[in-house]
Parts: C-alpha cells; sequence; structure tokens
C-alpha cells in the first residue's frame, strides 16, 4: 500500500475512512450471512430480488410454521447504518430481524436499499420507496410477479414501516412520500416504529448543547453523506426545517418512537415524537425510552433484557392491528 492509500483524508468513525487516493474502507456492518432456518427462532428467510432495473434486493422473513389460512401482519424494516454502511445479511441485522419475527408472529422484508458514496442519496429513499411500489403491487390481481410468501401469508391491511435509526428516517419519509402519491389510494401504513430515529440539526438542543464531540461526530456523518448547502438542516435530517411536511399529514395510524438514554440523537427522538402529539395528528403516539442504553443497543447486545423489552414492547405495537386498536 502506497503512501497516498496508507493516508487517511476522511476518518467518519465508527463506519468508514477515506484514504487520499479516493480508497474506500468500510469498517462497520460489512460481515454477511446467509438466508435460512434459525433454529433457535424457528424462523425462515430467503433473499429476494425486487427491483430489477436496478438489482435492489431484500431478505423476507416468515415463521417457519404458519396455522393454514392465518394471515399475518407485514413489517418493511429498513436498517441503519448512517446511510453509508450495513445491509439485511450484516449477522447483527440478520439475528434481530429473526428475533423479531419470532416474538411478533409477523412476516417482514428487510430492504437492501443501496449506500453512500457509490449510489449518493436521494439513492436509499428511492430505493425503499421502490420497495414499497413492489409491496404494494401484491394487491393487484395480476399475480405473476408476486413473492409467494407474501401472497400466502401476509395481511396487506396489516403494513407497518420499521426502522433504526437511518432506517427511521427512511420510513418517516415514505410516510409522507404515500400520502403524496396515487399509492395511498389503495394502500395504506398501519403503523411505523421508529428505533432511535436518526433526525438532527444545525443548532443543538438538549444534551447535544453539552457534548460538543458527539455533536461534531454525527455533523461529519451527515456532511458525508449529504453535501449540500443546507448542512445539518437538509429536509432530510431535519424534519422541521422550513418546507418539511406538517407532522400532521403522516400517512399512517399510529407511530412507536423508541429513544436511548445515552444516545446522542435521543433529544432529537423527543422532539419528534412532541412535536408529533401537538400536530394535530389523528393517530396514536407512544414513545419508549431504553434507560442506560446507547444507539441500536439491541442489535449489538440482543439477549439483554432491555433489547428483550425493547423487542416485546414492539412486538406487542406490530400486533395492536390484529385487533385494529390502532386505527381511527
Amino acid at each position: 500500500m502506497g503512501s497516498d492509500t496508507s493516508e487517511v483524508a476522511l476518518d467518519l468513525f465508527p463506519y468508514l475512512k477515506v484514504y487520499k487516493d479516493g480508497t474506500l474502507e468500510r469498517i462497520a456492518g460489512v460481515e454477511v450471512v446467509p438466508p435460512g432456518l434459525d433454529p433457535q427462532a424457528n424462523v425462515l428467510s430467503k433473499d429476494i430480488l425486487i427491483v430489477p432495473q436496478t438489482g435492489v434486493s431484500a431478505r423476507i422473513y416468515r415463521p417457519n410454521f404458519v396455522i393454514k389460512d392465518q394471515k399475518l401482519p407485514f413489517v418493511v424494516y429498513f436498517h441503519g447504518g448512517a446511510f453509508c454502511v450495513a445491509s439485511p445479511a450484516f449477522p447483527n441485522y440478520h439475528n434481530s430481524l429473526n428475533k423479531l419475527v419470532a416474538e411478533a408472529n409477523i412476516v417482514a422484508l428487510s430492504v437492501d436499499y443501496r449506500l453512500v458514496p457509490e449510489h449518493p442519496l436521494p439513492t436509499a429513499y428511492q430505493d425503499s420507496w421502490a420497495a414499497l411500489q413492489w409491496v404494494a403491487s401484491h394487491k393487484e390481481e395480476d399475480g405473476h410477479h408476486h413473492e409467494g410468501w407474501i401472497k400466502d401469508y401476509v395481511d396487506l391491511d396489516q403494513v407497518f414501516l420499521v426502522g433504526d435509526s437511518a432506517g427511521a428516517n427512511i420510513a418517516h419519509h415514505l410516510a409522507f412520500r404515500i400520502k403524496e402519491s396515487d399509492l395511498g389510494q389503495s394502500f395504506k401504513i398501519l403503523g411505523i416504529g421508529m428505533i432511535h430515529p436518526y433526525f438532527w440539526g444545525t443548532n443543538p438542543i438538549g444534551s447535544e448543547t453539552a457534548d460538543g464531540l458527539r455533536k461534531e461526530l454525527v455533523d461529519k456523518w451527515w456532511l458525508y453523506v449529504c453535501p449540500s448547502d443546507k448542512g445539518c438542516d437538509d429536509p432530510f435530517i431535519n424534519p422541521f426545517v422550513d418546507g418539511s411536511p406538517d407532522l400532521a399529514g403522516l400517512a399512517c395510524h399510529g407511530i412507536l418512537v423508541i429513544v436511548a438514554e445515552k444516545d446522542i440523537l435521543r433529544d432529537r427522538g423527543r422532539f419528534y415524537y412532541d412535536k408529533l402529539v401537538e400536530s394535530g395528528w389523528r393517530g396514536k403516539a407512544e414513545i419508549m425510552e431504553n434507560e442506560s442504553e446507547d444507539l441500536v443497543f439491541h442489535i449489538f447486545n440482543p439477549d439483554c433484557d432491555k433489547a428483550k423489552s425493547l423487542m416485546k414492547r414492539l412486538a406487542a405495537f406490530l400486533n395492536q392491528g390484529s385487533g385494529k386498536g390502532i386505527v381511527e
């Protein structure tokens, strides 16, 4: 490795490094595991191509045993990783989806959206939107492109969006896009589960004011993945800047916001919840705080009591639709 390749031009801790010759080295989220049967969770998974034009794929999960003719809630899941690392095949995400499917008795689709910098934003949002359009196409009668697991096991009137960190940000934006599109006429989102959502802003709020180092770190993440003149007040990352849609227009019936006490993003998640409640939005908003924990701790320490309690709360949220408890 020559001097140019060994010299770091940008250290985007803890995600990646960019070297002076332009070489990119991802440090986090690079490992992959194959789909299949998880014997502990008793959950099956497989990888499927969902958008042939762009090559976007997803990993779909279902319980190994489903009662005949039983239709299950369906989660479209968007993983985190600051838009620049990780995938559904990352072992921690694969394990987390297996656990969620087992706990909630659902079918889930984990979307492998394309990453920055090879695919600049808004590619991740466009890929995720295309995945949602693909899911919605299963409501049409013409079934020759339909995925068997969705057709056989899913109740398409019980669709939820769930994401952690950057994935929760994606879910937020998709809920507005549905409302503005023709898709919203026939395809409804029952609820959104936002785990440690990745929202931000130029001016610090709450604990950000006392933690300049971490504030600078998160600024750096965003300015790398979305180098725009709006900086950290770009509407993609700050849902409360001028030009952002009013939260009252969110196209779903229920939202669960989960924040972690030690996460620098925590106060943005709380602020989002408070603004949602004040907005006049007609759905049911819930918030949960994980005490003494940091960002996506449940992905990296899934067997701790607090991770189990997060999963149980999320599973309960996803199962409310069975009794239509979160429908207006």
